[in-house]
């Protein structure tokens, strides 16, 4: 559900941030995938908050590439970052046996003592996320939810990459636009690779 005030529909995603910054820091976390939007994110937040927190989630089963670009973030942006255990208590995470509901309860953690939180959901990347609003109510946590890049495009968020040299997720390269777990994810455009052959088109962190 959209918050009515304030409008930061017309704002550009700094003013997002800035704003989620001013309102909610230090109580304010953004997740972490290492996607190329979270290199646009990364980068507006080390300029806007230096001390901002951000947050990934382990499940065990990530793309090496990803653990990789997990350190290129770290040397680059010198953002604190968080991560939280989703591991498989038993047999490792597969596309037939889903992490889900332990990435779920590992958001949970996450976001305990927030009041808010930044994503970087974009309305192009799939039709659930069509209507994401820049400002969101999250009434799963009764929290604020931010998608500061909500009405960017691909070009958009490559241009900013390639204008500030930023280093991004190497699978993007390889036909990758959506990269989660290495089990559940193959090259495909928008979120097409992941769960592919399934009707699924959320892991749960981004349904109300």
């Amino acid at each position: 559900m959209a918050l009515t005030t304030p409008n930061l529909e017309h704002s550009s995603a700094q003013e997002v941030l800035a704003y989620a910054v001013e309102h909610f820091h230090p109580e304010l976390k953004t997740a972490c995938s290492f996607q190329k939007e979270e290199s646009v994110i990364a980068h507006m937040l080390s300029e806007i908050a230096p001390d901002a927190r951000l947050f990934m989630i382990d499940t065990g089963v990530l793309f090496p590439e990803t653990l990789a670009t997990r350190e290129l973030f770290t040397a680059r942006f010198g953002l604190k970052l968080e991560v939280f255990d989703a591991f498989s208590p038993g047999p490792p995470w597969t596309q037939a046996r889903c992490c889900g509901a332990a990435k779920v309860a590992a958001l949970e953690r996450a976001l305990a003592g927030t009041r808010a939180w930044v994503t970087g959901i974009r309305r192009e990347q799939s039709p659930t996320r069509a209507t994401a609003a820049k400002l969101e109510r999250d009434t799963r946590r009764g929290i604020v939810k931010l998608n500061p890049l909500a009405d960017w495009s691909d070009r958009d968020v490559w241009a900013y990459i390639h204008l500030h040299d930023l280093p991004y997720h190497p699978l993007h390269d390889r036909g990758y636009e959506s990269i989660g777990c290495a089990p559940c994810t193959l090259p495909g455009s928008g979120r097409e690779g992941r769960w592919a052959s399934e009707e699924k088109t959320e892991c749960g962190i981004h349904l109300q």
